[in-house]
């Protein structure tokens, strides 16, 4: 790895960064503020909600009235939404351009020829993704754990808690990880930040789908959001190894075809 490189990519990528976490930070607190509100109202609110339809609420990943009235569930249901889509959005759409932006904005050249091997450029510039994912997480993690600890009216589970976190943060290297395959494999190179987002947004719709209709239950398998269990009051709620071994597998096999495709490509200068 090469340090000026990677301080320089830490630098370039620090507003994106600061900006994400700020707007997924913001709507868990602005979320999270109204737990008090629903908890006073729960006969309104259950009222209402008894209106609506079953599979729209199985979209929005309510499968039981009664876990909202738990701080952790409401946390879940409402604020996990936010970290597994957006942190995944905004981690895969750093990892797409991290590489390719060297390509498409002509600086590729002066980069190669300096002297520094494409194996330092790559674990530079990867392990500025995973670090972003990390502080994206962690400030978000604490922020919907201080929020819940505000607002709750019973002690809840900071292991579940904690275990959605990481399930989480998985998944947004995940992405990560398919965001920098898919930039290996651009043959004439140019931004792919809208089809990142779209594989993201169709990987969501599956899981949902999934959920919502028993026939395209199976469907749900192809979508890495199946593997985050967001179930936290199952009284069997715990770190499911099988779910983590497929994050790590699939994370550590994607980066691992990415460098062995970049080391090895045509660079259009």
């Amino acid at each position: 790895m090469n340090k000026n490189l990677f301080l320089n990519e830490m630098r370039r990528n620090l507003t994106s960064l600061i900006l994400w976490t700020t707007v997924i930070t913001v709507l868990i607190v602005i979320t999270m503020s109204a737990y008090r509100t629903f908890f006073e109202n729960q006969s309104k609110v259950m009222g209402m909600m008894s209106l609506v339809p079953k599979s729209a609420l199985q979209f929005k990943g309510i499968s039981n009235f009664k876990d909202l009235l738990s701080v952790l569930g409401f946390y879940s249901v409402n604020n996990v939404i936010y970290m597994m889509v957006l942190g995944s959005i905004f981690s895969i759409v750093l990892s797409s351009n991290i590489l390719l932006k060297e390509e498409y904005n002509k600086t590729a050249e002066y980069l190669l020829t300096r002297p520094i091997t494409r194996s330092e450029i790559f674990f530079s510039k990867i392990s500025v993704v995973a670090i972003h994912i990390f502080l994206l997480n962690m400030v978000t993690a604490l922020a919907g754990f201080i929020c819940m600890e505000v607002v709750k009216n019973e002690p809840f589970s900071i292991k579940a808690f904690l275990i959605i976190s990481l399930f989480t943060f998985l998944l947004n290297l995940l992405f990560g990880a398919i965001g920098l395959f898919i930039s290996t494999l651009v043959k004439r190179a140019k931004p792919i930040t809208t089809f990142s987002i779209g594989m993201v947004l169709f990987f969501y719709f599956i899981h949902t789908i999934s959920k919502i209709s028993v026939s395209f239950s199976k469907i749900g398998y192809l979508s890495p959001f199946k593997y985050v269990n967001t179930e936290v009051l199952k009284t069997n709620y715990g770190l499911d190894f099988g779910n983590l071994l497929y994050f790590v597998c699939f994370t550590l096999i994607l980066t691992g075809i990415s460098y062995r495709i970049y080391t090895r490509k045509d660079i259009y200068l």
